[in-house]
């Protein structure tokens, strides 16, 4: 599945654009919060750590949106590990692998802090930049140049725009760890677009 490319760099979203999209995600029945419990919940044992709950709806739409998109990113990274035709397409899809899942190990402790669900609260819905089972299920079925144009296309754009949000969260957030963890994926994000451009075949792959 090829998506048209965005041109240019993307600029920076502002508070109000983001909170526009958020509004969008709901308007689609994706809440950007869990819905309230019915009751209280039981307090936490007395080992657990207390849940910190001062998260704006900035955070949690992003915490919330981030986690999905880095779990099916890797899901389509160990394909192309295995099936990307030069070693050093393999290569970059291993450890680009390893990053986002090292990325999730920071991202799910954060919903945790936040009191927030790990669940996908996005499923069933095409997000920008999320990598869906219809785009896994057409990089199962496509092999050799077919398979790794779709696997770039589809990496690019995911590299694209959780850069785009995360910069978002870096401007609008209020939580210093959720604010610290976006800067780090903006810049990892960055590094990747740089490498993949890099990569042989790319240029003419992407077209």
């Amino acid at each position: 599945m090829n998506r048209p490319a965005p041109t240019g760099p993307l600029p920076t979203l502002a508070p109000l654009v983001l909170l526009v999209l958020l509004g969008l995600i709901a308007a689609t029945g994706c809440s950007s919060t869990p819905d309230p419990a019915p009751a209280p919940a039981p307090p936490p044992a007395a080992s657990a750590p207390t849940p910190t709950t001062d998260a704006t709806p900035t955070d949690a739409a992003w915490a919330q949106l981030m986690t999905p998109m880095n779990e099916k990113a890797v899901a389509l990274l160990t394909l192309a590990a295995d099936r990307a035709t030069t070693p050093p397409l393999r290569d970059f899809a291993t450890r680009l692998r390893s990053a986002q899942e090292a990325e999730l190990g920071r991202l799910r402790p954060l919903l945790a802090r936040m009191g927030l669900p790990d669940t996908d609260v996005h499923a069933g819905h095409d997000m920008p930049g999320m990598v869906t089972e219809k785009d896994l299920a057409a990089a199962r079925a496509a092999e050799g140049a077919a398979f790794d144009r779709l696997f770039l296309t589809q990496l690019r754009d995911h590299l694209r725009h959780s850069a785009q949000v995360s910069r978002s969260e870096v401007t609008a957030g209020a939580r210093t760890d959720a604010k610290e963890l976006a800067a780090a994926l903006v810049t990892a994000r960055e590094a990747g677009l740089t490498e993949l451009a890099g990569l042989p075949g790319a240029a003419r792959a992407l077209g």
